[in-house]
C-alpha cells in the first residue's frame, strides 16, 4: 500500500534532478522543480491507481514517471533567441 506512492515520490524527485542536470539554463529555481517533480510523480500514482485498481504496482509505477515527466516539462522554458543584425543591415 505504501508503496506505490514512496516510490512515485522517489522516481518524480529521480526524474527533477536528472531535469535540473542535463537542463539548468531552462528551468526555474531548484525547490520548485523538487517540488513539481514530486508531486507529479504522486499525482501519477494517485491517477493509475484509480485508473487500473490495486494489485499493479509496477504498472502504477511507470505511468506515475509518465505524468511526471509530462509535468515537469511544463516547466521548461523555451531558448533566448536573441536576434542578430545581419551582415547587409
Amino acid at each position: 500500500m505504501i508503496l506505490e506512492p514512496l516510490g512515485s515520490v522517489v522516481l518524480g524527485l529521480a526524474l527533477a534532478w536528472m531535469a535540473l542536470r542535463s537542463l539548468p539554463d531552462r528551468l526555474p529555481s531548484r525547490r520548485a522543480v523538487l517540488t513539481t517533480g514530486a508531486l507529479g510523480g504522486l499525482f501519477g500514482a494517485y491517477l493509475m491507481h484509480s485508473v487500473l485498481g490495486p494489485g499493479h504496482v509496477v504498472a502504477t509505477l511507470v505511468g506515475s514517471a509518465l505524468i511526471g515527466a509530462v509535468t515537469l516539462s511544463l516547466l521548461i522554458r523555451p531558448r533566448s533567441h536573441r536576434l542578430s543584425r545581419s551582415a547587409a543591415a
